[in-house]
């Protein structure tokens, strides 16, 4: 009796497959392609709030040789062993000056838990090989040069000595192109038909981007984030940006760095972004990154930092005070 009901059930499934089969594929067939929101003048609309807070390191590490993507078990691994890696309160005590210095334990950091959605290795994905080109020899000169001057001068002569984020001049996540750091990984846009203004949540730097097609400014005219030109092809937002002073060189470029940005709506809550550097006397070739920003669904919030804080003083005040005793002893 029991092999007849399985026979049965079996005859029935049997008959049923087609019409299941076929109800999927008309389903498959009607369902339709993801498309971006559009603004009122039928652009993609890229506005929100954004977070490009990621785990994914800027460099492809060794470890992970030729491979570009990870597997899900691979993924999960190395955001287990990062999580340990990183952790700024383990082995910490008290009074001793790796918790004194600087102070920061893992309560300040929001560096994100995960890696990229899209599980690359490297934010770098161009060379292949996710590193940035090596540079070339005047670009390691101009860097020594830089650095010789630092060193003359002294970490802490004045407040010019230190670094703009100290200074809260830019947000040392800022960019351009902007990529993730210790906290405030995020990125406020909004869009109208001839501008687009981004504003990083780091001592909110905002960039108002014209889209009218008008020229850059003249070469002698330096910018803090260089001067930016946008324009749309096809879906994707592109925005050009040179000028750039030589307060604020990324990585060691030169103020010739031209620097190519895209960003495209992939799903409601996805917007990817890619740069592209190129400055040929600094890399042999140019180089691009991407990241995967995320919809952040809670408001960005005022970064109070501000020149003349007390950071600046102290650390001015430390170093005068580590001269005097320096000098006291010879």
């Amino acid at each position: 009796m029991r092999h007849r009901s399985v026979a049965l059930i079996g005859f029935i499934l049997a008959l049923l497959c087609p019409v299941v089969g076929s109800t999927m594929l008309a389903q498959s067939r009607t369902a339709k392609p993801w498309s971006a929101p559009r603004t009122a003048d039928g652009k993609p609309d890229l506005q929100g709030n954004w977070s490009f807070a990621t785990i994914t390191p800027f460099e492809r590490p060794p470890a992970f040789g030729n491979k570009a993507v990870l597997s899900d078990e691979e993924v999960a691994q190395f955001e287990k062993d990062n999580a340990a890696r990183s952790n700024q309160d383990e082995g910490r005590q008290r009074g001793t000056a790796a918790d004194v210095n600087r102070a920061y334990n893992d309560a300040w950091y929001d560096r994100g838990t995960k890696m990229a959605s899209s599980r690359q290795t490297s934010i770098v994905i161009d060379p292949p090989n996710g590193r940035v080109p090596a540079m070339t020899a005047e670009g390691q000169a101009r860097e020594a040069a830089r650095q010789a001057v630092r060193r003359q001068r002294g970490p802490a002569d004045g407040p010019e000595d230190r670094s703009l984020g100290e200074r809260c001049i830019i947000g040392f996540n800022a960019g351009p192109p902007f990529a993730p750091s210790a906290y405030n990984n995020n990125v406020q846009i909004v869009q109208t038909k001839d501008y687009v203004m981004l504003m990083t949540e780091m001592v909110h730097d905002a960039r108002i981007v014209p889209l009218d097609g008008r020229p850059h400014l003249p070469k002698s005219e330096k910018l803090w984030m260089g001067d930016s030109r946008g324009h749309w092809e096809g879906d994707t937002l592109v925005i050009e940006t040179t000028n750039f002073s030589d307060k604020n060189l990324y990585r060691g470029a030169s103020e010739n760095m031209k620097l190519i940005e895209r960003f495209t709506r992939t799903a409601d809550d996805v917007l990817t972004y890619e740069f592209t550097i190129n400055d040929p006397s600094t890399w042999a070739t140019p180089w691009s990154g991407r990241i995967p920003l995320d919809k952040l669904n809670e408001q960005l919030y005022e970064y109070a930092c501000h020149e003349g804080n007390y950071g600046m003083d102290g650390i001015l005040r430390g170093t005068r005070a580590e001269e005097k005793d320096a000098a006291t002893k010879k």
